[in-house]
């Protein structure tokens, strides 16, 4: 029922290993601005939490982008092809700047208007508008450093993003305390100080990821005039691929970005305490977006092999693991809540939220960490990249967004039942996950001969 493949077992860990930790530090680069700020004032923090939504909205694009690239390179991989890589990463690049760019124009030209979406407290604005002005010439930076990480991610060389999200994590702290607080000289910068170094991390990333490629990099040889050239049947290929992954990433960030609104509506500190709350969670919930990202690597590349019966077998030993992850995940969430809490200069009412919000979160972590891995890392893995876009249109905009709206501002129950309902839809996708991945209807080998 379940493999007893050592080779499985190696091979799964040796990536998780890696992708949990780099994504670890990636999440700690945003927990020291987080805390930072958080020490500094209240204001600050929540002007940087309404605009991390826009970052958030523009992660989730970026890693459809890289996701996509992920799951056909995945499949050409497991056949040793590494010319059809090549293209799918230029094709890929193309996409991720193309959303870069747009988004980059539209804080640009709108700042406010953007930013008012999220809160109505003038003086949080005025924060959120003075960390936006340095902190939105990091999207194309990211966007580019995003996608060669997908590339190399596809071929399983996922060391390097670990040793470059150290680095990002190191340069981004010390300039934080330097600039945030005003130390050794500096002035003191607030919330402009946290995205300058922000901003230094992401060059950082890009500089050494460039260097990586050109100089040690033994798989793709990826070179400057790859990305000059599109391969047309490819690209058919990667949008269809890419359009439901996009669809369903662009709707997580929004729909996450619709849950700082609504808060946000509610009570001052409701913004701050789920910035609080949520930082916390992403961070623990790592351990299941590195799940899900081993997931598509390896039943990727066996669906490429052509081994059904391997991939059967491997489903099942995944869902098994899946669920073990979210149960640490809860228990150490509900542990690590209350000191976490207390690194925070927040008022005791915003105090009371953030903990309130972690106790929700300490039981949907669960459902996140099995129907996550089993939506976007086995089915889209395994070439069925609609069936999550559907799922998420109806859970997410048909109920829970509707639902959500109607407790907040028609019956205006408290903020504490309210994110109940923005996160109810973690624990019932877990039956149509359960349902679908069962079926095997969703393995599909989208490789071309």
């Amino acid at each position: 029922m379940f493999t007893k493949d050592r080779s499985f077992y190696h091979n799964f860990f040796s990536l998780y290993w890696i992708l949990v930790l780099q994504n670890v530090i990636v999440l700690s680069v945003n927990l020291a601005d987080n805390i930072m700020l958080g020490a500094y004032n209240e204001t600050a923090l929540s002007g940087v939490a309404a605009v991390n939504q826009i970052q958030f909205v523009l992660q989730q694009l970026m890693n459809g982008c890289g996701d996509s690239l992920v799951v056909l390179g995945s499949q050409y991989w497991g056949q040793r092809r590494i010319e059809p890589i090549r293209k799918l990463a230029t094709i890929a690049l193309r996409a991720a700047l193309l959303f870069a760019v747009l988004l980059f124009i539209t804080v640009s030209l709108f700042p406010h208007g953007v930013l008012s979406l999220f809160t109505n407290d003038e003086a949080i604005i005025a924060a959120g508008m003075e960390y936006l002005s340095i902190i939105r010439f990091t999207y194309i930076i990211f966007a580019i450093t995003t996608v060669l990480l997908a590339s190399l991610r596809s071929v399983e060389s996922v060391k390097i993003a670990f040793y470059i999200s150290i680095s990002a994590l190191v340069i981004n702290c010390c300039i934080n305390y330097t600039l945030i607080y005003g130390h050794f000289g500096f002035p003191e910068m607030g919330a402009k100080g946290a995205a300058i170094g922000t901003l230094a991390a992401r060059i950082s990333e890009l500089l050494i990821v460039c260097f990586y490629l050109y100089k040690k990099d033994q798989k793709l040889h990826l070179k400057l005039r790859d990305f000059l050239h599109c391969d047309r049947t490819l690209l058919h290929d990667y949008i269809h691929v890419c359009y439901p992954v996009i669809i369903v990433a662009g709707m997580w960030g929004l729909s996450t970005a619709m849950q700082t609104v609504i808060l946000g509506h509610l009570q001052s500190n409701a913004i701050a305490a789920n910035s609080v709350a949520s930082t916390l969670f992403l961070i623990l919930k790592v351990a299941s977006v590195g799940a899900s990202s081993c997931a598509t690597i390896v039943i990727g590349k066996t669906i490429g092999c052509g081994d059904m019966h391997k991939v059967k077998e491997y489903t099942r030993t995944l869902q098994l693991m899946f669920l073990c992850i979210g149960l640490l995940t809860s228990l150490s969430l509900f542990l690590l809540k209350t000191p976490i809490l207390g690194l925070y200069a927040l008022s005791e009412e915003t105090k009371y939220l953030a903990n309130a919000f972690l106790t929700i979160l300490c039981v949907t972590c669960i459902g996140t960490a099995y129907q996550m891995p089993v939506l976007t890392g086995l089915i889209r893995g395994g070439g069925d990249t609609r069936f999550a876009m559907i799922n998420d249109i109806i859970s997410i905009w048909l109920i829970v967004i509707p639902i959500s709206f109607l407790a907040a501002f028609y019956f205006r129950w408290s903020p504490i039942i309210v994110v109940c309902c923005l996160n109810s839809d973690q624990i019932f996708k877990c039956v149509i996950a359960f349902i679908r991945v069962n079926s095997y209807k969703w393995v599909k080998n989208l490789t071309r001969a």
